[in-house]
């Protein structure tokens, strides 16, 4: 995906003052920064990919880690640097990030990433680079067994699970994940999985939840640790590079 199409992509969509649902994926955002901060200590060297709405760049700012934030689309890279000047913004496709020697990262984020991206094994292996020997990953992506989507294909709506919406190719996502494919993905890239976890019981398409209340859509994302993270609809893994065997002699 170039530089031009991620511009596209933030004035269709993240400019976009016009799209009706932000506030439901903005809700859904708030809860999985709560999560989020319980994995990250402040004194922290983080990469964040990707600026998106900058609600999570916001959240990991106020929390005081040393944030490196990596972003290809040349407008919000500039929202960011002006919302932000002391953040260190670099402008750069992900696949041709060079961090200075000796710069690893203790943990990098990868937040509604690895759907857009061309090759996300690869960029995964790249990432590894980038760690400390004790960094940590952690991963987000679309569920494609999520509930809603479920609904849909049992309801003729859609013919299959991972079947791309028109909302999928308007914000530039090439697939959807299931569980075991991140997994397969994060492990193919030489990584460990500590843990998972589930996001947003979204019963429906945004489209058809935009009267919902507030309390309602809050209360969907509260629910999330009640139900089998298989069925909502994002999910989140937690990896770390292979450890040194402590008992080996």
């Amino acid at each position: 995906m170039s530089m031009d199409e991620l511009d596209r992509i933030a004035a269709e969509y993240h400019l976009n003052k016009a799209i009706p649902d932000m506030h439901i994926e903005n809700l859904g955002q708030e809860y999985f920064i709560d999560w989020l901060l319980h994995h990250i200590k402040p004194s922290m060297r983080v990469l964040e990919l990707g600026y998106g709405d900058g609600l999570v760049t916001q959240a990991l700012l106020e929390a005081g880690v040393d944030l490196t934030l990596l972003e290809g689309a040349s407008t919000l890279a500039k929202i960011a640097r002006n919302k932000h000047p002391k953040l260190n913004c670099v402008h750069t496709l992900f696949e041709n990030y060079c961090p200075k020697p000796k710069q690893n990262f203790d943990l990098v984020l990868v937040s509604h990433v690895l759907e857009h991206v061309d090759a996300p094994v690869l960029l995964l292996q790249q990432i590894s680079n980038w760690l400390d020997i004790t960094g940590m990953l952690v991963a987000v992506v679309p569920n494609k067994n999520s509930v809603h989507r479920q609904l849909a294909v049992m309801m003729g709506l859609q013919p299959e699970l991972d079947t791309l919406s028109q909302r999928d190719l308007m914000v530039g996502h090439q697939r959807v994940y299931s569980l075991s494919l991140l997994e397969k993905h994060i492990r193919g890239a030489g990584f460990e999985i500590v843990d998972s976890a589930g996001f947003f019981l979204k019963v429906l398409p945004n489209s058809m939840m935009l009267d919902y209340s507030k309390e309602l859509l809050q209360g969907l994302n509260r629910i999330s640790p009640q139900i089998p993270k298989e069925l909502l609809a994002n999910i989140a893994v937690v990896a770390r590079k292979p450890q040194p065997d402590e008992n080996r002699i």
